[in-house]
C-alpha cells in the first residue's frame, strides 16, 4: 500500500499542474521527470509522508486522537523536511516544534484534498465506526470542513471495503453513497484542483477505468492538476485489490527514492502493517 502510494505520488509530482505539453510528451509512466519547483526525480512528496505519520501512529496507538496526529504530521515532517507542500503550510510546520504548536497555529478551515491524500492507510482500522471517527479526527487537525472530513472518510472507507470486505470496485461507489451520503463521481475529465471533492472524483474515475498500474498512473497524470495526490490515492487503493495486477512499472520501482525513509522503509513498513491488522 505504502510503496504504491509513494510509486503514484513521486510519479505525480514530476506533472503537478505542469503544462499541458510537458504531460503529452512525458506522461508514459517509464521514469520520473523532476518537477521545476525543484523535486527531484523519483522523490515522493507530502502526500506520502503525511500517510507514513498515520501509518506509523496505528501501529503504536489503536484510538488516536487528535493532538496525536498533529504530533505525528509534526515529527515526520521534521525528521526528513522535503519539498511538495503547500507553501504556507511548509511554513507553519517549520515554524511548529511540536503537536500542540501546530494545533495552536493553524487555522484549519480547509476544503482542500490534504486530509483525504493520507486516509488510505486508515483502511486498516478493522470497524467501521470506529474508522469514520479516526478518519475526522485525523482530517479535523487541518481541514476541519464538511469536505475535508467526508473526503479522508470516503478514501479511508474505500480502503477498508477493499482489504476487509473484498469489495468489487464497481460496488465501491453504491457503498459510500449508501454510508456517507456522498456520490462518487466516475467521469471525471479535465484538470483536478487541490479540491477534497474534485479529487476523490477523479480518483474513482480513474480506478474503475483501468485494471492495471501502467494505465492507471497515465489517466491519473492525463487530468492534469494535483496529479500526485491523485495518483497516491488511486495507487494506494488499487494496491488494495485482486482486481489490479500486482506489478508496478520496474522502471518506477527502481527509480524510486532509497533513502533513510524511502524504497526498502517503505517496504518494512507495510510489512509491519501486515502483520499488525492483517495477520
Amino acid at each position: 500500500m505504502l510503496l504504491e502510494i509513494a510509486v503514484g505520488d513521486a510519479y505525480g509530482a514530476g506533472f503537478e499542474f505542469c503544462s499541458r505539453e510537458i504531460i503529452n510528451n512525458s506522461n508514459h509512466a517509464n521514469g520520473y521527470i523532476s518537477h521545476p519547483l525543484g523535486i527531484k526525480p523519483g522523490c515522493y512528496t507530502d502526500d506520502t509522508q503525511m500517510s507514513l505519520a498515520i501509518a506509523e501512529l496505528l501501529l503504536e496507538n489503536s484510538n488516536p486522537q487528535e493532538s496525536d496526529f498533529a504530533q505525528a504530521f509534526i515529527h515526520t515532517y521534521k525528521r526528513d523536511p522535503r519539498l511538495g507542500y503547500a507553501s504556507g503550510f511548509q511554513s507553519l510546520l517549520d515554524s511548529c516544534e511540536t503537536g500542540k504548536d501546530l494545533t495552536r497555529k493553524i487555522r484549519p478551515h480547509s476544503k482542500r484534498n490534504g486530509a483525504a491524500m493520507r486516509s488510505v492507510p486508515l483502511g486498516l482500522i478493522p470497524d467501521i465506526d470506529q474508522l469514520l471517527t479516526v478518519a475526522k479526527c485525523q482530517a479535523s487537525v487541518t481541514h476541519n470542513t464538511e469536505e475535508g472530513i467526508l473526503s479522508a472518510q470516503a478514501v479511508a472507507l474505500m480502503a477498508h471495503l477493499l482489504i476487509y470486505q473484498k469489495s468489487a470496485l464497481i460496488e465501491l461507489p453504491k457503498l459510500i453513497e449508501k454510508k456517507l451520503n456522498l456520490k462518487l463521481i466516475g467521469s471525471w475529465s479535465g484538470k483536478v484542483n487541490c479540491d477534497a471533492l474534485e479529487t476523490l472524483a477523479a480518483v474513482n474515475t480513474a480506478l474503475q477505468s483501468n485494471r492495471d498500474f501502467l494505465g492507471l498512473l497515465k489517466t491519473c497524470i492525463d487530468f492534469g492538476g494535483d496529479t500526485d495526490s491523485v495518483a497516491a490515492i488511486a495507487c494506494g487503493l488499487a494496491a488494495l485489490t485482486r482486481e489490479y495486477d500486482s506489478e508496478l512499472p520496474f522502471s518506477l520501482l527502481s527509480g524510486l527514492e532509497n533513502s533513510t525513509y524511502g524504497y526498502q522503509y517503505l517496504i518494512e513498513l507495510d510489512k509491519k502493517l501486515v502483520n499488525n491488522f492483517l495477520s
